[in-house]
């Protein structure tokens, strides 16, 4: 039973120093069925082509389920093979809370939860919808999408600090139009949630011009909240892309120093000369 859960981790268990011709195997699969489940829900959506096509959809999505219900099934056994210093127990619930275990959860909750919730069709269509989940699984098996959250997870305090402050100025800005246009544009800034999606237009530079403010004041404000805008939508961006570029460094930092350690063979160790092939003076 060791060795199998053994053989199982190693298909199953990302890691780059990873050569299982299984394990590779595995990530292309699970890939190319995410993408195909995605591409699915969007030809779904249309309404005559579902309708015709509608076994074939459903047996799909049924074969898609049993796959991803196994996957998310045995990576709770061997969740302590993820996990070595923890319990089996305690591994397995470390990885159920996890982000890639909510996200495996989150991608076949939808076809199990009518089996025990009674609900309606209009949310019912609504957890069909849910299934785009799945396409978050594909962080686990693309580098590029880990290092994306590598660069959240590691920058996460200044992108939270970021938000606090837009938040802010996001209410300080929806408050101020109110108290100025309520009298005038009683039915667009009818309260100060009204006033937040002009905020919100305002500050992300959209401009979406449904709603706009006609008094002198009201533009004033307006053209200095645009004008906060345009810097809180580049801070959090140049806090991400400075993340990627300290990331790219990481990695080929340490790819310099494991190359560093492999020390290069020396001319010397060499009987005969690699280049012209006659023998050098030393071993004459």
């Amino acid at each position: 039973m060791r060795k199998t859960k053994d053989f199982i981790g190693k298909i199953f268990l990302t890691d780059d120093s990873s050569t299982s011709r299984w394990h590779v195997i595995d990530d292309y699969f699970i890939t190319i069925l995410i993408v195909l489940n995605i591409i699915a829900m969007m030809l779904e959506s249309i309404e005559s082509h579902y309708l015709e096509y509608k076994v074939f959809y459903t047996a799909f999505d049924y074969f898609s389920v049993a796959v991803f219900s196994l996957e998310y099934l045995i990576r709770i056994w061997i969740a302590d093979l993820m996990y070595p210093n923890l319990s089996k127990t305690k591994a397995r619930i470390k990885y159920v809370f996890s982000f890639f275990g909510l996200i495996d959860l989150l991608a076949i909750l939808p076809f199990y939860l009518p089996m025990f919730v009674k609900i309606d069709l209009r949310f019912l269509r609504m957890l069909r919808l849910l299934r785009i989940f799945r396409i978050l699984k594909l962080a686990r098996f693309i580098k590029s999408l880990q290092l994306l959250f590598t660069v959240f997870k590691e920058k996460k305090e200044e992108l939270i600090i970021t938000m606090f402050g837009s938040s802010l100025l996001l209410i300080l800005s929806a408050t101020l139009m109110y108290e100025i246009e309520h009298d005038i544009q009683p039915d667009k800034f009818g309260s100060i949630f009204h006033s937040i999606w002009w905020a919100v237009a305002t500050l992300t530079t959209i401009g979406y011009g449904d709603v706009f403010p006609i008094s002198g004041w009201g533009q004033f404000l307006a053209a200095i909240t645009a004008l906060f805008g345009i810097g809180l939508v580049a801070i959090p961006t140049g806090i991400i892309s400075i993340g990627f570029v300290e990331q790219l460094q990481n990695k080929n930092t340490e790819l310099s120093n494991s190359e560093s350690e492999v020390e290069p063979k020396s001319v010397s160790h060499f009987e005969y000369c690699p280049y012209c092939g006659k023998k050098l003076p030393e071993h004459e």
